[in-house]
């Protein structure tokens, strides 16, 4: 087998509207960031491509619930549907893949 079956990973790749960069990171790191934590999310790495106005992290779940159950509920929270700004209002696009983990050469998982 080629790939890890193990956790899902989303690789979410945005560009961020001219001007918002730093208003997009206080939200993500104040509101996004702990409230995924939360809902049993973990963020394996961000990324800032501050000239390109790129921001890209991966995240995964602990595998409590499904996926996509964890991401309704973190997408339903009371506080998350109060954050102000809305965080994803400072983003001009955006690319959600869902990834999993190839092997290398050695027969691991790839980190």
């Amino acid at each position: 087998m080629d790939f890890d079956p193990g956790p899902v990973f989303e690789l979410r790749d945005y560009e961020v509207l001219p001007g918002h960069l730093d208003d997009w990171l206080a939200g993500w790191r104040a509101g996004v960031v702990p409230l995924r934590e939360q809902c049993g999310f973990e963020v394996v790495g961000a990324w800032l491509d501050r000239p390109g106005l790129r921001f890209v992290w991966v995240l995964t779940h602990d595998g409590t619930e499904p996926f996509d159950a964890a991401e309704e509920r973190y997408h339903s929270l009371p506080q998350r549907r109060a954050l102000s700004p809305e965080p994803s209002s400072f983003l001009a696009s955006g690319r959600i893949s869902r990834v999993a983990r190839i092997r290398t050469a050695s027969g691991d998982a790839s980190a």
